[in-house]
């Protein structure tokens, strides 16, 4: 299947690398850092303590369900507050955090077929999650990162798409996003006009992954973004520098 497209917005965690050994990493340098400069807190809310509470923060603030960011940051300086040790701290605490939250580990094709999608259509991320692309070094490669924290709601909301179909100055038909999840990407991203792409990586899916609905269905579905590479170029789409 064939059509023309001037651009692709694309997923992050889970669609480029996956997110569990990132948040996995994330977890244990907090660990390691409140060991070191907030005992009292590290051993007052161990890691399973810091899961519940940041369960319940999310239920005291739906209005922040976008906001990844801003979520563990209230965790962060409630953690400290009730352990007696110094609220000051949140900012330090967060960056131990985040810094390894961006050490991602790529799927193994994926910054390859990134270059090759960059090469043919601007490329624009459109992620729920707060990883940043600058600090894991392929912003290079994407005209933009748009996420939910920044425009105010999340996906499968159609307000992300379409802003980010006009800060690509294209209708909506004419982009297409790329990602895993069935119901903020795809069923999200076809509601609001747009070209759809599940990845569905059966290699590291347990059970395999099969399409669940009969209303909506994805324009295509790869198993790699090496595979969508492949598909943008057998579409012999014009570069994206000659566009």
């Amino acid at each position: 299947m064939t059509f023309p497209i001037r651009a692709i917005t694309l997923d992050l965690d889970d669609t480029i690398w996956p997110v569990v050994p990132s948040i996995v990493r994330a977890e244990a340098a907090l660990d390691a850092w409140l060991r070191e400069h907030a005992p009292r807190t590290a051993a007052r809310w161990p890691m399973e303590a810091r899961r519940v509470l940041r369960e319940q923060v999310d239920a005291e603030h739906p209005h922040l369900s976008h906001d990844f960011t801003r979520q563990r940051l209230i965790t962060l300086e409630r953690m400290l507050r009730e352990a007696g040790d110094d609220v000051g701290l949140v900012d330090a605490a967060f960056e131990a955090y985040f810094a390894a939250r961006c050490e991602v580990e790529h799927y193994a094709d994926s910054v390859d077929a990134l270059e090759r999608m960059a090469a043919r259509v601007p490329l624009a991320a459109l992620s729920n999650g707060n990883a940043c692309l600058t600090r894991i070094g392929l912003m290079p490669l994407f005209r933009f990162q748009l996420g939910a924290r920044e425009h105010g709601c999340a996906k499968p909301d159609p307000s992300i798409f379409l802003a980010a179909c006009a800060r690509l100055q294209c209708e909506p038909a004419q982009v297409l996003h790329v990602g895993d999840d069935i119901e903020t990407d795809v069923v999200g991203a076809h509601r609001a006009g747009l070209r759809t792409c599940w990845i569905n990586r059966v290699e590291h899916a347990d059970p395999v992954r099969r399409w669940p609905r009969d209303d909506v269905r994805p324009d295509l579905e790869f198993p790699t973004l090496a595979a969508l590479a492949d598909w943008l170029d057998a579409a012999q789409l014009p570069d994206a520098a000659n566009a």
